[in-house]
C-alpha cells in the first residue's frame, strides 16, 4: 500500500482543523448561552429578593436612590420639557432616606423617590447599641406625611421619650410588619438641627435665593453680603458664587454659569451657604451650613388664566386653621381676591382637606407644605418670589384679619366710590392705586377685636360674632406690588422693603380698615401659646419681651384663662362688619352665610 501523498496529508490536516474549530465554536456558544441564562437568573433572583423577600436580622439592606438625575420643575428661569417630565414621573425610583431635621416636638425625615410611604413606621435605635446584631430598637407610628417638592416626601416622627434617653432621636424607617423583618430605610448621618440649617432655595432669574437659619442676622437690616457665599453640589460642593445680598434669613447669589448652561445635568443639585467672618479686615475660615435645600426641587403651582396675571392675590402662613380658613377665603374672594397661597406650617387638624374642597369650588387655592418653624418672614419672601409670575399685587395677612369698608363719604372718592362697598371692592381699590406707577405698597390700619362677651366660637363666624374692640388702631398691614420689592426681600410685620423710587400709600381708616380678630374666645386664643410663627418674635411661653405688642396684655407665660377673659379688650361696640356681612353675603333662600353650609355640619 502506497503511503499517502503530501497533498493528501495537507488535506486531512485542514479537515481536522475545521472539525476542531466547529467544536470550539459549539462549546463557546453553549458557554455563552449558559452565561446569559446564569446572569439573567441572578438578576431575576435579586429583583425578587428586593421586591418581596423579608430580610432576617443577619442581612440588613439599605435602599439607595437611582443614579438617574431627577427632573424637577422650575417656573422661573429654567424650564424642563413637559412631556419629558411626564414620562419620567412614571418611572419608579426607589425610596431613600436623605436627611433628618430635629424639631422640638418631632423629627422631620426627608425621603426621595416616588414609592408609597404610607406603610412606613418610625424606628429608633438604642443609643448604646446602634444597628448591631441584637437590634435593640423601638417602633412608633408616624405623626403625618406630605408630598414635598417634585420627588421628595416628608414624614414626621415623634421625638422618642424614654427613661435615661435610651433611644436615639435619629429616627429611621421600616415597612410596617414583623418586628425584625421587612425592608428598612436608614441613614447613618446624624440629624440636623432646625436652628442651624439651609432649608429652602428658589430660582429668581439668573440668581438663586437661599433660605437659612443660624446666621443670626438682625431683623429688618441689610447685612454685608461679602461674608456669605453659595455652594452647589451633590456629595461634595463643586460650584460656588459670592452673595449679592444677605438679610435676615435670606441670601441671594448668582447661579453659576455651568449650571445655567446645563440645567438638565443638575436637576437634583443641592445648595448651601458658606459664612466667612472677618477679624481685623482679614477673613476667617469658611464654614458651610448643613443643607437640605435643592435648587430645582419645586412643585409647579401656576393657575393663571390665558397667560394674564391676577391683579390681587393673598399669601398667608397658618397652623391648624381648618375651622377658620373657609370663612376668611370666601369673604375676601367676594371682595375681589383672585388667588390664594396657603403656607401650611405643620397643621394636623384637617386643613389640607378644607383647602382641597375650596379649590374644587373654584376659589383658586394652593396649599404649600412649609415645615420650617419660626420662619414667617422668610416664608413670605419665598411666597413673593413664587407668586410674582402670577400676581401683580399680594396681600400678606393672617387668617384672623379681615378687610372692612365702612360707609364712604365724598372725601374718599380718590380711593373708592361713595356709599356702601359692593362686590370686588378691594380689587377695585388696588386697581385704582395701580395707576400711580411709583406706589409699591398700600398700608391699612388695624382695629383689634376682643372676645365680645362670648365663651364659645361664634356659629356664624368671626366677622359676625365679634363686635367689641379696642378704641385706638394698632399696627397696619400691607398689600404690595411684587415688582417693587427690594432684591433683599427684607420684611417685618408683613411689610417689605421697597426698591428706590417706590413709596407706600397709607389709606385713611374711615375709607378701609382691617378688623383684626386678635383676642378671640379662649378656646381659640390659647393656641397662640403653642408657638409664634415669626422669626424675631419670642414664643409666649418664654420669659422674654413681656412688653411686646405681640403679646396679650396681662397674660403670663402659661395658657391659663383669666376669669374675665370674655370681657377683655372691649372699649367700643362696633357692629359695622357684622351688618355688612349679613346684608351682602347671606343666602336668603336658607338664611345661611356661604361658609356656614359646610362649617355648621362638619366643623362646629
Amino acid at each position: 500500500m502506497n503511503p499517502p501523498s503530501s497533498d493528501h496529508r495537507r488535506k486531512r490536516k485542514k479537515q481536522q482543523q475545521c472539525i476542531n474549530l466547529r467544536q470550539s465554536l459549539f462549546s463557546l456558544r453553549r458557554l455563552s448561552v449558559r452565561f446569559i441564562i446564569l446572569c439573567f437568573s441572578i438578576l431575576a433572583f435579586l429583583h425578587l429578593l428586593y421586591q418581596t423577600t423579608p430580610f432576617t436580622s443577619s442581612f440588613y439592606p439599605r435602599l439607595v436612590v437611582s443614579s438617574l438625575p431627577l427632573l424637577s420643575y422650575s417656573s422661573y428661569s429654567i424650564n424642563t420639557n413637559a412631556k419629558s417630565l411626564q414620562d419620567f414621573s412614571n418611572f419608579s425610583l426607589p425610596l431613600k432616606l436623605e436627611n433628618r431635621v430635629l424639631f422640638p416636638d418631632h423629627v422631620l425625615l426627608l425621603v426621595s423617590g416616588n414609592g408609597d410611604i404610607s406603610q412606613l413606621e418610625c424606628v429608633y435605635f438604642s443609643n448604646n447599641q446602634f444597628r448591631n446584631e441584637s437590634y435593640n430598637f423601638s417602633v412608633k407610628k408616624m405623626l403625618s406625611l406630605d408630598i414635598y417638592g417634585q420627588f421628595r416626601s416628608i414624614i414626621r416622627c415623634p421625638v422618642p421619650k424614654s427613661v435615661n434617653n435610651i433611644y436615639s432621636s435619629d429616627a429611621n424607617l421600616k415597612w410596617a410588619g414583623n418586628r425584625k423583618n421587612g425592608l428598612w430605610l436608614n441613614n447613618s448621618k446624624a440629624s440636623y438641627s432646625w436652628q442651624n440649617l439651609v432649608y429652602e432655595a428658589v430660582l429668581d432669574g439668573g440668581t438663586v435665593v437661599v433660605f437659612v437659619k443660624g446666621l443670626s442676622l438682625r431683623s429688618n437690616r441689610l447685612s454685608d453680603p461679602r461674608q456669605f457665599s453659595c455652594h452647589f453640589g451633590y456629595e461634595k460642593y463643586t460650584f460656588s458664587a459670592m452673595a449679592f445680598t444677605a438679610a435676615q434669613e435670606v441670601v441671594r447669589c448668582p447661579l453659576p454659569l455651568g449650571i445655567i448652561s446645563n440645567p438638565e445635568k443638575f436637576q437634583d443639585i443641592r445648595v448651601t451657604v458658606g459664612s466667612r467672618q472677618y477679624f481685623k479686615a482679614r477673613p476667617r475660615k469658611l464654614v458651610l451650613m448643613p443643607s437640605v435645600a435643592k435648587v430645582f426641587d419645586q412643585m409647579p403651582d401656576r393657575k393663571m388664566i390665558g397667560g394674564k396675571k391676577f391683579e390681587l392675590c393673598v399669601c398667608t402662613m397658618v397652623w391648624n386653621q381648618a375651622l377658620s380658613i373657609r370663612e376668611w377665603i370666601m369673604y375676601h374672594s367676594w371682595l375681589g381676591v383672585e388667588r390664594w397661597f396657603i403656607y401650611d406650617n405643620n397643621s394636623d387638624d384637617g386643613l389640607k382637606k378644607v383647602i382641597q374642597e375650596l379649590d374644587l369650588e373654584n376659589y383658586n387655592v394652593t396649599r404649600r407644605v412649609w415645615p420650617w418653624i419660626k420662619t414667617q418672614e422668610a416664608g413670605f419672601s419665598y411666597c413673593a418670589l413664587r407668586a410674582k409670575d402670577e400676581c401683580e399685587w399680594v396681600s400678606f395677612m393672617d387668617v384672623d384679619e379681615y378687610f372692612y369698608f365702612p360707609y364712604s363719604g365724598h372725601s374718599h372718592w380718590s380711593f373708592r366710590k361713595s356709599g356702601y362697598a359692593d362686590q370686588n371692592s378691594l380689587r377695585t381699590l388696588v386697581l385704582s392705586l395701580s395707576i400711580s406707577s411709583n406706589i409699591g405698597e398700600i398700608r391699612t390700619n388695624c382695629h383689634s377685636f376682643g372676645p365680645s362677651g362670648l365663651n364659645a366660637r361664634p356659629i356664624q363666624g368671626v366677622a359676625v360674632g365679634y363686635t367689641c374692640r379696642l378704641e385706638e388702631p394698632e399696627r397696619h398691614k400691607s398689600i404690595v406690588r411684587l415688582d417693587a420689592l427690594d432684591s433683599s426681600l427684607v420684611n417685618i410685620v408683613h411689610h417689605f422693603r421697597l426698591k428706590k423710587g417706590f413709596v407706600y400709600k397709607e389709606l385713611p381708616q374711615n375709607a378701609v380698615i382691617i378688623n383684626h380678630y386678635k383676642y378671640q374666645v379662649w378656646e381659640v386664643f390659647r393656641a397662640k401659646f403653642y408657638r409664634r410663627a415669626a422669626t424675631y418674635v419670642a414664643d409666649w411661653r418664654e420669659n422674654q419681651n413681656r412688653g411686646s405688642r405681640d403679646r396679650a396684655p396681662g397674660l403670663g407665660t402659661e395658657a391659663i384663662e383669666p376669669s374675665d377673659w370674655s370681657l377683655r379688650f372691649c372699649e367700643v361696640w362696633d357692629t359695622g362688619m357684622r351688618d355688612f356681612v349679613l346684608s351682602n353675603l347671606v343666602d336668603f333662600s336658607n338664611g345661611l352665610l356661604p361658609w356656614e353650609v359646610k362649617s355648621r355640619d362638619e366643623y362646629y
